[in-house]
């Protein structure tokens, strides 16, 4: 009697059973990770982060085309290429909502969410060629931009090189937009919540 009360503590606070649900969820889980690739892993993970990045260079891409609207100054008759396009104004929409959704998407995945998203950076992925573009015409036609109307100014070429320097720069934040815009809009899934063959 004493031998029998003494061990049924044991079994009630340590049962063998326990550890075999625990087994099988995880080997679930393990295998439903397991079916993303490794592109898509990543991406999930920084999807904030990336998306954080559109913003920015949107917010960027915005203020270099509001200091382009102060270029209309004698002796300079007409606005540089770059902002007669239109590309700082049009392109910073298509970066900051496109990096918007992808927010929204790493906070809550749904159908809707996913297929926002994609729509949105496979239109920023155009706008960021459509500015590569333009920004290459912008260097083509513009290189002489300054120095051609005023070749008295003892400045002119350091001007030049600060506005060459902002081409550069929107250059940059073209093709780096591209390259965070084209997989999003490729990839079917942006999360290891969501279902790979829903998606695709």
């Amino acid at each position: 009697m004493d031998s029998s009360t003494a061990h049924s503590p044991v079994f009630l606070v340590f049962p063998p059973e326990s550890t075999a649900p625990e087994d099988e969820s995880t080997d679930l889980s393990a295998m439903t990770f397991s079916t993303q690739s490794p592109l898509q892993k990543l991406f999930a993970t920084k999807m904030k982060v990336l998306g954080t990045i559109q913003i920015l260079f949107g917010i960027m891409t915005f203020s270099f085309g509001v200091i382009f609207l102060f270029t209309l100054v004698k002796p300079y008759p007409r606005f540089p290429f770059i902002f007669l396009s239109g590309y700082p104004f049009w392109g910073s929409v298509l970066f900051i909502n496109s990096g918007a959704f992808l927010i929204a998407l790493k906070r809550k995945t749904t159908e809707t969410l996913i297929t926002l998203s994609r729509i949105m950076n496979f239109l920023s992925a155009l706008g960021a060629t459509a500015g590569i573009i333009l920004l290459t015409f912008g260097f083509i036609l513009d290189q002489n931009y300054i120095c051609g109307y005023s070749h008295q100014n003892s400045q002119c070429k350091a001007i030049t090189v600060l506005f060459m320097g902002i081409l550069i720069t929107l250059m940059t934040f073209s093709i780096i937009e591209l390259f965070i815009s084209l997989p999003f809009s490729i990839l079917g899934c942006h999360s290891e919540d969501c279902d790979c063959d829903q998606c695709c």
